[in-house]
């Protein structure tokens, strides 16, 4: 008689595979723009400031549609969100390499920043329901790498493209692939339990209001914000800080080091073995004091070698960090865990936006060392909210109920 644990565990395997090459792809759309910025400027005949809203656009439009579609994945499905944000992808990206006016170019991100927001809630909302609890941790994780990555792997992406092709060919290329990654995920992942539509059309996003009404829930918040502004913060100045005296790299060089903070997000997938040995707040608490240390160890030494080596202790501690605390979040928001998930990460992008926003009004005043020690300062405040998290008896008895009867899943 065949396990039935043995038998499942392909289809977990490959599921976790595949949610992992979609977010990452999904969430790399957000930064691929990055290295386009001066291409920009000269085809369209705009200024820098103006070139910079080909991100900007993509990245407000997907902070807000995030609270918008993680509350319809409640009401309709993640699968089916999931799948109506890849066939918009594949439709809208490759439009973006036909236009030859920057007005429509704009348009096309914030709609593109809208698909690509349907993603990540419904993806996060999949794994903590559809994967049984002693195997969340780590989907959670691989999920985390994978968006953490994409700050990487997007810029690395185009970059290359550039180099051998047009700018036009980056949405080309990634228009396929998208639809590559559609026919994934319709054909081979398991459909999830759908919930039954309750109220209208409305109610997924009064439900929004319902997740600060969850005890110690809006503290997570607070952390899910100064992640991605230490992060993006970083490598907003990290750029200009190699570019200068004594390390003077080209552009190329500095991409190069970059990619070498990938290194620490492969910590990730570990994350759910160290759950399970030292509890979720202690293992979200060691990853924010980690992240605090290579940080603040970047500009202590103006050697390249020690920098590379600090940047990739920053980045470990932030890959520990990230999926505890989603794991954390999906925990105490119990039923509303959608719409905690879609507000988290309306808080990593909103984040994300303040980042370089810090790091170039704190270049101006004081310089680069100071720019990281002030970011290292908010992470290391950040490590206070752990302790202000309290768990309630039913509430995570309730969540490990759901998961163990959420086991058994079916493919379509």
């Amino acid at each position: 008689m065949v396990n039935p644990a043995k038998q499942a565990a392909p289809r977990y395997n490959l599921t976790t595979l595949i949610l992992f090459w979609c977010s990452l792809i999904v969430v790399s759309s957000l930064y691929l723009t990055i290295p386009l910025f001066p291409i920009f400027e000269e085809a369209f005949q705009i200024s820098s400031s103006n070139a910079a809203w080909a991100g900007s656009a993509f990245s407000f439009a997907f902070a807000g549609g995030g609270l918008l579609f993680g509350g319809l994945s409640d009401r309709y499905g993640r699968k089916r969100m999931m799948i109506s944000g890849l066939c918009l992808l594949t439709v809208s990206t490759p439009f973006i390499g036909m236009v030859h006016e920057f007005q429509w170019l704009i348009v096309l991100r914030v709609i593109q920043g809208l698909a690509a927001s349907m993603f990540p809630p419904s993806v996060l909302a999949y794994a903590i329901e559809m994967f049984p609890t002693n195997k969340r941790v780590t989907i959670l994780g691989f999920i985390s790498t994978a968006f953490l990555m994409a700050s990487i792997v997007g810029q690395i992406y185009s970059s290359i493209v550039i180099l051998e092709l047009n700018w036009r060919y980056v949405f080309y290329i990634l228009g396929i692939v998208y639809f590559i990654s559609l026919f994934l995920i319709t054909a081979c992942i398991p459909k999830d339990i759908t919930q039954k539509p309750e109220g209208n059309f409305f109610s997924p996003f009064k439900r929004i209001g319902g997740i600060f009404k969850k005890k110690s829930l809006p503290f997570c918040f607070i952390i899910s914000s100064t992640l991605f502004i230490s992060l993006v913060g970083f490598f907003s100045t990290l750029g200009s800080y190699l570019s200068s005296s004594p390390f003077s790299l080209s552009h190329q060089e500095i991409l190069w080091v970059r990619a070498a903070g990938i290194i620490g997000m492969f910590v990730s997938p570990f994350d759910g073995r160290l759950v399970a040995k030292f509890g979720v707040k202690n293992v979200l608490w060691c990853g924010l004091i980690l992240a605090g240390i290579g940080l603040g160890l970047v500009g202590a030494w103006g050697n390249l070698a020690f920098l590379i080596l600090a940047s990739i202790v920053f980045t470990a501690g932030i890959a520990m960090a990230l999926p505890a605390l989603l794991s954390l979040i999906g925990t105490l928001a119990g039923e509303l865990r959608a719409s905690a998930l879609s507000f988290h990460m309306f808080m990593l992008f909103i984040g994300a936006s303040l980042g370089p926003i810090v790091s170039i009004y704190l270049i101006d005043i004081e310089g680069h060392v100071f720019t990281f020690e002030v970011l290292t300062g908010l992470l290391l405040l950040s490590t206070i909210v752990p302790f202000l998290i309290r768990f309630e008896k039913k509430e995570t008895t309730t969540t490990q109920i759901t998961q163990h009867n959420q086991t058994k899943v079916d493919y379509h």
